[in-house]
């Protein structure tokens, strides 16, 4: 009796024939899912990764008049411009040390407080604690500068009244380069830290409650049982949240930078958002600007990738 016999290359495009179909039968089971993400994936590809057709200009001479493909193409000399500026490493300096100042002092704080609403037992007053924590996120960084700018001024300042009040000398918060860095940073937690929390939070609630209850009959405190049940627990949500934080390195924001920044402490608040800002529009250097901006998001690629490898490495989930 003959048997037919299919080659390696015939049982390959059978295999892919078969996992097509349960594609496209999955697909249609779950069609409703696929319409509902079907807006982001929209919004993603008009905001998103149609813009990216604009990064050409950083290797053009571009002038609007010509248009992309009038104008004259230049090859890498807008980066090398860029990185033999001699504002690049003090820009690139300001940037990574805000951003040094975001990972280590910013980012644990949500945690911490997340760790401590877990442990409030009266749910009236935990609501309230979190509502209060929440608001500052709704307003803008112009009511949340504005609001610093009040209290700090020397005119009338609440914070310069009480030093003077205590025998203290006035310090000019808003202008002393040397008070930017803690200003920045203490507006950031004071408006991100409550709102950061709700990730964390919702990630402890899916703790499974019989651990605890092992643990205390164990004889763990609560101090324990935090540290080795439920920060193990969300483990994997923080990872993940830090490889994001890295991808965002050279990605400060500008309007918070910008509102805050002023000749007087240039030197120490210049980064690569507020540099693009004045390059690109103010000066309506496009090319280069748009070169900047390149490198930011190359910067951040880089460190995304190889900071989900490093994940990966220790054995932890990573964002792909």
């Amino acid at each position: 009796m003959e048997t037919s016999t299919l080659t390696a290359e015939e049982e390959k495009k059978q295999v892919k024939k078969i996992k097509r179909s349960e594609t496209w039968r999955r697909i249609k089971r779950n069609k409703m899912i696929y319409l509902m993400i079907l807006p982001g994936l929209i919004y993603f590809l008009i905001y998103k990764y149609l813009p990216m057709y604009g990064l050409i200009i950083s290797f053009m001479d571009y002038k609007p008049y010509l248009g992309i493909m009038g104008s004259q193409w230049v090859g890498f000399d807008h980066f090398a411009r860029l990185f033999n500026s001699a504002e690049f490493w003090m820009i690139f300096k300001n940037t990574l040390i805000l951003f040094a100042l975001q990972l280590f002092i910013f980012f644990p704080i949500p945690i911490i407080i997340s760790l401590m609403l877990n442990e409030v037992r009266h749910s009236f007053f935990k609501r309230g604690v979190q509502t209060l924590i929440y608001i500052p996120h709704f307003m803008s960084w112009v009511v949340i500068v504005s609001i610093s700018y009040v209290m700090l001024t020397l005119d009338g300042g609440i914070v310069n009244a009480i030093l003077e009040s205590l025998g203290f000398q006035k310090v000019n918060f808003l202008l002393n380069e040397d008070w930017f860095r803690p200003m920045y940073i203490l507006q950031v937690i004071w408006r991100e830290a409550g709102w950061g929390t709700i990730i964390f939070l919702a990630a402890i609630t899916a703790v499974d409650p019989q651990l605890y209850e092992a643990a205390r009959m164990d004889g763990a405190n609560r101090f324990r049982q935090m540290w080795h049940i439920t920060l193990p627990a969300i483990r994997n949500v923080i990872i993940v949240l830090l490889i994001l934080k890295i991808g965002d390195v050279l990605e400060l924001g500008f309007e918070h930078v910008y509102l805050l920044l002023n000749s007087s402490n240039r030197n120490v608040a210049e980064i690569f958002d507020t540099y693009v800002y004045v390059a690109g529009l103010q000066q309506g250097q496009f090319s280069y600007s748009t070169a900047v901006g390149f490198f930011k998001g190359g910067i951040g690629l880089i460190l995304v990738v190889f900071a989900n490898w490093l994940a990966k490495k220790f054995n932890e989930e990573g964002i792909y």
